[in-house]
């Protein structure tokens, strides 16, 4: 979530958060919208480990964890959802504002 602060993490959180979009989107067509790999993946590893999830999304999942609250679905899905593009929106436009000052440092060279 804040990977886009510091300019030396910037380009490894844009790959993180796309790859984040095309897990939700794109196998989202086949898996239901929203699906992530990560936690289909964290999911499996606790049920094997005896520990089943309870919780429609990682999200819900970790607020239950750290604050013991289960929120609503709607709720969850709503933040989720604000926050990712609030975070998407900053990670492009300052990994476009890197990407302009290096090629007007570099006089023109990408």
């Amino acid at each position: 979530m804040v990977g886009w602060i510091w300019r030396y993490t910037r380009r490894i959180h844009l790959l993180t958060i796309g790859l984040t979009l095309f897990s939700w989107l794109f196998l989202g067509i086949w898996y239901g919208f929203g699906y992530c790999f990560c936690t289909d993946w964290h999911w499996q590893i606790r049920s094997l480990l005896g520990n089943p999830p309870n919780h429609y999304s990682y999200i819900q999942f970790l607020v239950h964890q750290i604050t013991g609250w289960n929120p609503p679905r709607q709720l969850t899905n709503t933040l989720t959802v604000l926050a990712f593009a609030a975070i998407i929106t900053l990670s492009l436009a300052l990994n476009l504002r890197d990407l302009l000052n290096r090629k007007k440092t570099n006089g023109g060279a990408w």
